[in-house]
């Protein structure tokens, strides 16, 4: 890029004009900071982009992924841009003063989503509360495969009661992007609801939580004789 007029490079324009005066090759190759022989930055960038099929797929990649096959992606670049994508999903407007708070399903949601977007891979976290539904501790629980939910209820109960909390609530992703419960989902939220009666803990809620959206899993009614955690 040193073989461009300084006023077209990306990092003087987007400090002269900002961030949204560039388009998604630039910005990523002020991450990437470098090409390989013949190839700048930004057509780095470029190929990079292209290579995964868009900058959203590219941002689900996982960091060993960005090195395959394009000369001058190594280690270095790979954990970069990695690690802005997950900054990105992280971000969100400060919260009041003090621990965050789950007074509803969508606190729940908001509260796991940072761990659980930008994944191609089942997550199951755990949010875990006081008696007035302040935030003791998010923890995850299990990783799974892309097709199916782990939700092992003695490991929630026992990871809350370990914790010192009273409430907890549960959520997990679903990499398609599908936020329709499964029935395997909905009795997981019975087991849960059962389980956390069963020891005197109170229980939250159970969400699906995608990249864009949220919703609720209601418990599945189970035939006499086929509940248990």
């Amino acid at each position: 890029m040193k073989d461009l007029p300084e006023q077209d490079r990306p990092r003087e324009r987007l400090l002269a004009r900002g961030v949204e005066a560039l388009a998604d090759r630039e910005l990523l190759a002020l991450l990437l900071g470098s090409g390989v022989g013949g190839c700048d930055a930004v057509e780095l960038a470029g190929q990079l982009i292209a290579r995964h099929g868009g900058l959203y797929e590219l941002s689900r990649a996982a960091p060993h992924e960005l090195t395959v096959g394009l000369v001058g992606m190594g280690p270095a670049k790979a954990a970069r841009v990695a690690a802005a994508f997950q900054l990105g999903r992280r971000a969100s407007p400060p919260a009041a003063p003090g621990r965050q708070r789950v007074a509803g399903s969508a606190d729940l949601a908001a509260v796991a989503a940072p761990m659980l977007r930008g994944l191609r891979h089942e997550r199951v976290v755990v949010v875990v509360c006081d008696g007035a539904g302040s935030v003791i501790r998010t923890a995850l629980l299990t990783e799974g495969a892309a097709d199916r939910s782990l939700v092992p209820v003695r490991d929630v109960l026992a990871l809350v009661l370990a914790a010192g909390g009273a409430s907890f609530g549960v959520a997990h992703n679903h990499p398609t992007g599908r936020v329709e419960p499964s029935e395997p989902d909905r009795l997981a939220t019975a087991r849960l609801r059962a389980g956390a009666e069963a020891v005197g803990l109170r229980f939250l809620d159970h969400v699906v939580v995608t990249e864009s959206a949220w919703r609720r899993v209601p418990p599945l009614l189970q035939p006499a004789g086929e509940g248990g955690v």
